[in-house]
């Protein structure tokens, strides 16, 4: 099935391993061009050697979302280099859940920065050009906790509920300009925080074996834990002309574990 992305520019934010790793290659696999960042050189390098067929349709950059000036830079460069922003793709973000009373000042400043302010300049940046091209696709990438927030949750709990208004809201106020925005509510997904994880544990038994357990024990109706390259199918949908007519939505991608429709 052609999605349609051919020629279409994408930015993506923490696209250097993991989720955001699978959905910059599948954007590449459909003839878009992508802008990523990352804020560890040897991931970046590692990126750039292993997507293969890119054909100059990929740029790099060392980068913090955190920091107002690098994510300024990261749309400068797009916009210099591709001409234009049609796709935003809000991925970058690691789990941080604590006790309510463990939780200091510092610590939830530190996730409203990284997960819910960088997202937001991000989308403002890249208003102007969406606007000039006719319209625009937005993704904000959540967890299930944004919905259905369990004890000893915070503040990543609160970042993403936040991040569940920030969208539907957008997508109320964009929707004359033609961009949509939605969200997308991981829950167990393989990636690079899970792998390193398992490495801290003493690596028990094997990788397979660990995703496995994890699976179980969580109580994931599907049985098994998602693939990124499942994620980031979704993503390019998601981010197609076919779902023009799709705003404003959080989809689970769960495996059914929420008790959150």
């Amino acid at each position: 099935m052609d999605l349609g992305l051919n020629g279409r520019v994408a930015v993506v934010t923490g696209g250097t391993n993991g989720l955001g790793r699978a959905t910059v290659e599948r954007l590449i696999i459909e003839g878009a061009s992508v802008a990523t960042c990352g804020r560890h050189p040897d991931r970046l390098i590692a990126l750039r050697e292993g997507i293969q067929g890119h054909d100059g349709r990929l740029l790099t950059l060392q980068a913090d979302v955190t920091l107002a000036a690098d994510l300024e830079r990261l749309i400068a460069s797009t916009l210099d280099r591709f001409g234009g922003i049609d796709i935003l793709v809000n991925n970058a973000g690691t789990s941080a859940a604590y006790p309510f009373e463990q939780t200091d000042d510092a610590a939830w400043q530190a996730d409203l920065d990284l997960k819910l302010f960088a997202a937001i300049r991000c989308i403002r940046l890249c208003l102007p050009a969406m606007r000039r091209a006719g319209g625009g696709r937005i993704i904000n990438v959540l967890n299930t906790g944004a919905k259905q927030p369990p004890a000893r949750s915070v503040p990543t709990s609160v970042s993403r509920a936040a991040g569940m208004a920030l969208t539907k809201a957008l997508s109320k106020e964009l929707a004359p300009d033609r961009i949509s925005v939605n969200a997308i509510c991981i829950g167990l997904v393989k990636s690079g925080q899970w792998e390193r994880r398992w490495e801290q544990r003493g690596r028990p038994g094997t990788l397979i074996q660990f995703y496995e357990t994890l699976a179980r024990d969580s109580g994931v109706p599907a049985g098994r834990i998602a693939e990124a390259d499942e994620l980031a199918a979704l993503v390019a949908f998601l981010v197609s002309p076919h779902a023009a007519y799709i705003t404003g939505v959080a989809i689970n991608f769960d495996g059914g574990l929420s008790g959150a429709v």
